[in-house]
C-alpha cells in the first residue's frame, strides 16, 4: 500500500498500518528532499505536539460531532502514552500546550523515524505524486495507479495525507486536494488559510508599534454588532501587521466572515478591565496624569498612540479631562478599532481551513465513501484546530485511525 505524504499525519498513518500488520509491504512517497519540514518549523522549531485539553470545540470546519467520532479513536492521553514508549517525554507549558521536554521539533521526527525504520516502512523522497487514478474494472479488487515524474506504481490501497495548501514550501501547495478532486471528491466551496497574521491598511499608525506585545481580547463583531467570535492572548504589532496567538486563532474566522458581510474587529488593550471600572478609574485621577495611569498598564508607546488617537495632551489630568474625552479614551482602550486589509496568506499559514468534508469520509476508517481503498488523514481534510497543538492532534488521530482501518 502507499501513503502519499510523509508529514505528521502520513507518518503516523505508515506506523499504525505497519502495527496493525507487519507482512504489509508499506510506501510513503514524498516529493521532498527531506522529510517532516512541517514537524521542524512547528511551534517555533519545538514542535507542540498535543494540548492538555483536546475538544471538539477547540476546531472549525467539519461539524464537531463529526470531528468527536474521530478525536475519540486516538485520544490527547494516548498521544502521551505513544510518543513516552518511543522515548519522547512531553511538557506541559501554562497555556496548555505540550512540548517535548528537550524543547526541539527534532526529537519527535526523529523518535517518528526510528519507529518507522524499526517497522520497516520505505520512505521515498524525490518521489511527488502528480495524478492518482483509480482502476475502472469494477469487478476486480480496488486499485491505483500513482505517478509522477520518478515513474509509476500500483497500489491496492492509497493513504492520501498531502496536507493543504499552507506553507507550500514544504510541499502542501494544494496538489492533495486536487487530486482528491479528481478521484471523485467534492471540496468545500473556499480554501484559505488559516492560524495567519494579519496585515493593516496602509499607513495605520500601528505599524509604527512593531515589537509590541502583551495579552488582549480580540472581538469579531457584524456591522449590527452581533458578535461573531471572540479569542482571548497575546496580540504581537508587527511592521506588517498583527500577529500573535490570538489573532491567529481569529484570523480564520475574520477571513470566513469577511468574505461573506461586513464585519468589525477591534481589540480591547486592557481585558482585565470593564467599562465600568475604567470609567471609575479615570474619574478618580484627580491631578494624576492620565498618561502616567495608563503606562502603569501599558506599553509607553501604545499609551502615547493611543492619546494621540483621542487628542489628549500627554500632560492632561484627571480633572482636566472632558466627559466626550473619557469617554473617546475608554473606547479605544477597551474596544478599538482595527483596520485590516487581509492576510499574509498561506505562505506563512500554520494550517488550511477547508478541504474534503468529512461527509464524505467513513469516520469508523477514514475511507473515503467515494473512492473504495482511498484513505484520507491531517490537513486534507476540512478540519482545523486553533493554535496550541490541535491541529498536530487532528493529524494523530485521523492518521491512526486511517492507518489500523487499512
Amino acid at each position: 500500500m502507499a501513503i502519499v505524504g510523509g508529514g505528521a499525519a502520513g507518518l503516523f498513518a505508515a506506523i499504525w498500518t505497519a502495527r496493525a500488520d507487519a507482512k504489509r509491504r508499506i510506501v510513503i512517497l514524498d516529493g521532498a528532499k527531506r522529510i517532516g519540514a512541517k514537524i521542524l518549523i512547528a511551534g517555533g522549531g519545538r514542535c507542540n505536539v498535543t494540548n492538555e485539553k483536546v475538544t471538539p470545540k477547540d476546531f472549525s470546519g467539519s461539524s464537531p460531532n463529526t470531528i468527536k467520532k474521530v478525536l475519540n479513536r486516538f485520544t490527547q492521553p494516548q498521544t502521551i502514552e505513544f510518543f513516552a514508549e518511543l522515548g519522547v517525554r512531553l511538557k506541559r507549558e501554562p497555556t496548555g500546550k505540550l512540548f517535548p521536554t528537550t524543547d526541539k521539533a527534532r526529537t519527535v521526527l526523529d523518535a517518528m523515524l526510528a519507529e518507522v525504520d524499526r517497522l520497516g516502512i520505505e520512505i521515498c523522497l524525490n518521489h511527488r505524486v502528480e495524478n492518482i487514478r483509480a482502476s475502472s474494472d469494477e469487478s476486480a479488487q480496488p486499485s491505483f495507479e500513482i505517478t509522477g515524474p520518478w515513474g509509476h506504481l500500483v497500489a491496492t490501497k492509497v493513504i492520501l495525507a498531502t496536507g493543504g495548501k499552507s506553507v507550500p514550501q514544504t510541499g502542501s501547495d494544494g496538489h492533495g486536494l486536487e487530486m482528491a478532486r479528481r478521484l471523485g471528491h467534492e471540496l468545500t466551496p473556499k480554501t484559505f488559510p488559516a492560524l495567519v497574521p494579519l496585515q493593516l491598511a496602509d499607513g495605520d499608525p500601528l505599524k509604527q508599534l512593531s515589537g509590541i506585545s502583551l495579552p488582549t481580547t480580540l472581538q469579531l463583531t457584524e456591522a449590527s454588532g452581533k458578535r461573531i467570535e471572540t479569542v482571548h492572548g497575546d496580540l504581537l504589532l508587527t511592521h506588517k501587521g498583527l500577529s500573535g496567538p490570538a489573532v491567529l486563532d481569529i484570523s480564520r474566522h475574520w477571513i470566513a466572515a469577511s468574505a461573506e458581510r461586513a464585519v468589525r474587529l477591534s481589540v480591547g488593550w486592557l481585558p482585565e478591565l470593564s467599562d465600568q471600572t475604567l470609567q471609575a478609574d479615570l474619574q478618580s485621577l484627580g491631578r494624576r496624569s492620565i498618561r502616567g495611569y495608563l503606562r502603569e498598564r501599558l506599553p509607553d508607546r501604545l499609551v502615547d498612540h493611543l492619546l494621540a488617537f483621542c487628542e489628549i495632551r500627554p500632560e492632561q489630568t484627571g480633572v482636566d479631562l472632558t466627559k466626550l474625552q473619557r469617554k473617546s479614551l475608554v473606547g479605544v482602550v477597551l474596544d478599538y478599532p482595527l483596520e485590516v486589509s487581509g492576510t499574509l496568506g498561506f505562505k506563512v499559514a500554520e494550517v488550511t481551513a477547508g478541504g474534503v468534508p468529512l461527509s464524505q469520509i467513513d469516520l469508523k476508517t477514514m475511507q473515503s465513501r467515494i473512492a473504495a481503498g482511498l484513505y484520507l488523514c491531517g490537513e486534507i481534510c476540512d478540519v482545523d484546530g486553533r493554535i496550541g497543538g490541535f491541529n498536530f492532534q487532528w493529524a494523530w488521530s485521523s492518521g491512526y485511525v486511517a492507518g489500523v482501518s487499512v
